[in-house]
């Protein structure tokens, strides 16, 4: 097995040390125009991360399982070289595009990636913001374990992954150089990602990359200033709430449904599809 690093594990001193000192910066360099901290948002946020750390650690173990059996029946293998790494961390990353497009557009998906978008502010503490039911993740990745990437392998380049994210999770960084902007995702590039109006809904889905948004119609560049958190927001601060909010709203529409191919559509379908009524057409909800 690839004696690979914990870089989430190595990372929290860093992530603590940068969210302390964007705060600071908040106080001695205050800026009207962008949302700051809010004590019991970034409460909310570190309850989220802190959760996440302990159901990540029981999702991984049925997740493990099978990439292991799925590893062990294909015949390729890709060694952990140095040259391999970066090719593996680029496949990653293509991996988690479609991911992270896809739990945008397919409401069961987005009910557990809904929770990392529910805070009105957007600062380093909003990166800690990660749900409780990431087991919805895992099937993106299974090309990779199947053309011969070992599943430690595998997790250490989405740990990279998870890990250049969180310097993105800010306002006090204006754009970068053109090429980085063109390349990379940027603060400026998912601030937009994070904004709630409708031209800015839904893009800009890169992990460390940003040209696969390009390459694929869904990157959008930051113009306007972004509005932050969920086109219908969250009225409360309680973790368990924001972590199962979509999920209880699904059961409701569920339960409401006249016919199981409705049903069907309610998970399947975007967030806020409602299917056709006599005083509104099919689509999403006003």
């Amino acid at each position: 097995m690839p004696n690979l690093p914990d870089v989430v594990l190595w990372s929290i001193p860093a992530f603590v040390l940068l969210t302390v000192l964007e705060m600071v910066s908040y106080r001695f360099h205050p800026d009207e125009d962008e949302q700051g901290y809010s004590p019991r948002d970034t409460t909310t946020s570190l309850a989220m991360g802190l959760g996440s750390l302990l159901f990540d650690a029981l999702w991984k173990i049925p997740i493990v399982a099978v990439y292991a059996a799925l590893y062990e029946v294909t015949p390729f293998r890709v060694p952990v070289l140095w040259w391999t790494v970066p090719l593996m961390l680029l496949a990653q990353d293509f991996c988690y595009y479609w991911s992270h497009r896809g739990h945008h557009v397919v409401r069961i998906l987005w009910a557990c990636h809904v929770v990392h978008h529910s805070s009105k502010h957007y600062n380093l503490s909003t990166a800690l913001r990660q749900p409780w039911t990431g087991a919805t993740s895992w099937v993106f990745y299974v090309p990779l374990i199947l053309a011969g990437v070992h599943p430690a392998a595998l997790a250490f380049c989405s740990s990279a992954n998870l890990v250049y994210q969180f310097w993105i999770h800010t306002e006090r960084i204006d754009r970068l150089p053109r090429p980085v902007e063109y390349l990379f995702n940027t603060p400026s590039h998912h601030r937009v990602h994070h904004a709630s109006q409708g031209g800015y809904l839904d893009r800009n889905f890169g992990g460390i990359l940003i040209v696969f948004d390009r390459a694929f119609g869904s990157f959008t560049a930051e113009t306007t200033r972004p509005v932050y958190g969920l086109t219908k927001n969250l009225d409360t601060f309680n973790p368990l709430r924001v972590a199962t909010h979509e999920y209880a709203s699904i059961a409701k529409d569920l339960a409401a449904a006249d016919n199981w191919r409705d049903r069907l559509r309610h998970l399947t379908k975007g967030p806020g599809w409602q299917p056709v009524r006599p005083d509104r057409p099919e689509g999403n909800a006003a």
